[in-house]
């Protein structure tokens, strides 16, 4: 990638699309269709399974007050081409691009595993909470 190129590429910033956010603490899309917490990572995986031209750099939102290392990053992408044209038709807009990322983050393993692992451990009852005193 040229660095003329990687100039052009629209910013992601977790927050945008951070269910727990308000507007003013800078989400961009509607809460029903925002997303807990995301991260960078799962932003990138998400975009580079979808085919698009990704990149994390470690910058923080302005708004972000929290320094956290999990808030931390912004994923920049690649939404035209040089002559102008879109990479891909179903993406022509910063919009579009966070509507799609928050609707499949919910689908990625990770996050399927997390919620199955908790669901699992109340099914089991004692035994789950019998592991859970023994790593204290």
């Amino acid at each position: 990638m040229k660095i003329s190129n990687t100039k052009k590429f629209i910013c992601l910033y977790p927050v945008y699309i951070n269910s727990k956010k308000t507007l003013a603490e800078g989400r961009r899309i509607p809460t029903e269709k925002a997303v807990e917490n995301p991260s960078c990572a799962e932003i990138r995986d998400v975009l580079t399974a979808a085919g698009m031209n990704v990149y994390v750099e470690n910058k923080m939102h302005p708004r972000e007050w929290n320094r956290d290392v999990q808030f931390r990053g912004r994923v920049r992408v690649q939404l035209k081409q040089e002559d102008g044209s879109f990479c891909q038709e179903k993406f022509t807009s910063r919009k579009d691009v966070m509507f799609y990322v928050a609707e499949m983050i919910p689908k990625l393993k990770t996050r399927t595993q997390k919620s199955g692992g908790g669901d699992t451990s109340s099914q089991q009852g004692e035994g789950g909470k019998k592991s859970k005193k023994k790593k204290k």
